[in-house]
């Protein structure tokens, strides 16, 4: 059962996108960042483990004098075996902080050669997969950039084709070896491993996943080259959210289902008629396998994820569900790898909601 902690204000409310919501727990020094997209700006908080707000930091898209700063899509916390990256992607550029959002080390800007006249352009889509971060585009290709240990030497290392449409969502899951934890990185930069980061997936291992716009999946092995090895079938809806857990693929849609695949095949083993509109965000808890799911429905769901020991098929069990009233959710996401805690945003809600296990 989770309980309603103290909220987390914020200067404006968060805006109607989905994976609207990024966390990154720092144990070591008690605090905990949260990013948030409203508009052309995104809010970057922190608070201690009792919710106190302590700094706020705004960041834009850099643009040249008298040019109106373009719409922020997404900003995301990217934790690497070596360092801690803070990812802003929006309509004409991707850029790159340190991971207070102090310094900006980098910065892309989106080629239009691929975007017709009536056509969108946009980056969305962002996750770390070894020592590359990843990042999905208008177009359904993905940029896959490689990080050095330390300093601005970031270099585009490929692009990924697989997907016709916009990319909406990219999730990995650690290679053994790796300190870090889940997927938005929750031990403190300081304890990272400053050893050597050219770290390699095991062989074959399915270890990041890519949606889009159509609902199409494809499975990756990250590598010196990425590896397509398997395109999961849209459902003619698109797919907002996707995680990826222990060779489990959950995937949420714009129809309110969760469906789980297995990685490997790209078979379908559960699927759960989970929210009554659109999922905005899936989570996962990594060390216990639970699966958070939010929609614009008003309802966070929390989900327990296994694997049959003697089948090896996918189980899932209904764990907490919570409604945020009046709100069109638009962001959730654990706290801490365990899933004793989580936080959510909503569309023209000026605050962050904390809950907590009991």
């Amino acid at each position: 059962m989770y309980l309603r902690e103290r909220s987390i204000p914020l200067r404006g409310s968060a805006a109607a996108l989905s994976n609207n919501l990024s966390v990154l727990q720092l144990p070591a020094r008690d605090l905990t960042h949260f990013g948030v997209v409203h508009g052309p700006s995104a809010q970057i908080l922190s608070a201690a483990s009792e919710g106190v707000p302590l700094a706020q930091r705004q960041l834009q898209v850099k643009v040249g004098v008298g040019v109106s700063p373009p719409l922020i899509t997404q900003v995301h916390w990217c934790v690497l075996p070596f360092r801690v990256l803070l990812v802003l992607t929006s309509h004409r550029r991707i850029q790159m902080y340190e991971s207070d959002g102090s310094v900006m080390v980098y910065w892309h800007a989106l080629d239009s050669g691929d975007a017709s006249s009536a056509q969108a352009m946009f980056a969305r889509g962002i996750a770390a997969s070894v020592h590359f971060i990843c990042v999905g585009t208008w177009s359904g290709r993905v940029l896959v950039f490689d990080i050095p240990a330390k300093g601005p030497n970031i270099v585009l290392n490929e692009e990924l084709v697989g997907h016709q449409t916009a990319i909406t969502d990219i999730a990995t899951e650690r290679a053994q070896g790796q300190k870090q934890r889940g997927r938005h990185g929750f031990p403190s930069p300081l304890a990272l491993d400053p050893g050597p980061h050219r770290l390699s997936p095991q062989d074959g291992v399915a270890d990041m996943v890519t949606a889009d716009d159509s609902g199409v999946l494809c499975v990756w092995r990250s590598g010196t080259v990425f590896t397509l090895l398997t395109r999961i079938p849209g459902f003619g809806v698109p797919c907002p959210s996707v995680q990826l857990w222990q060779g489990i693929v959950a995937a949420g849609y714009g129809d309110g289902q969760v469906r789980l695949y297995d990685a490997t095949t790209g078979a379908l083993h559960v699927q759960i008629s989970a929210h009554a509109r659109t999922v905005t965000a899936l989570d996962l808890a990594p060390e216990v396998g639970k699966l958070l799911s939010a929609a614009e429905d008003t309802f966070v769901h929390i989900w327990k994820l296994s694997r049959n020991a003697e089948s090896g098929s996918i189980e899932v069990e209904h764990c907490h569900g919570e409604c945020i009233a009046d709100t069109q959710v638009c962001g959730a996401r654990f706290c801490d790898p365990s899933g004793s805690s989580f936080a959510v945003t909503g569309y023209e809600l000026a605050e962050i909601l904390k809950f907590s296990s009991v």
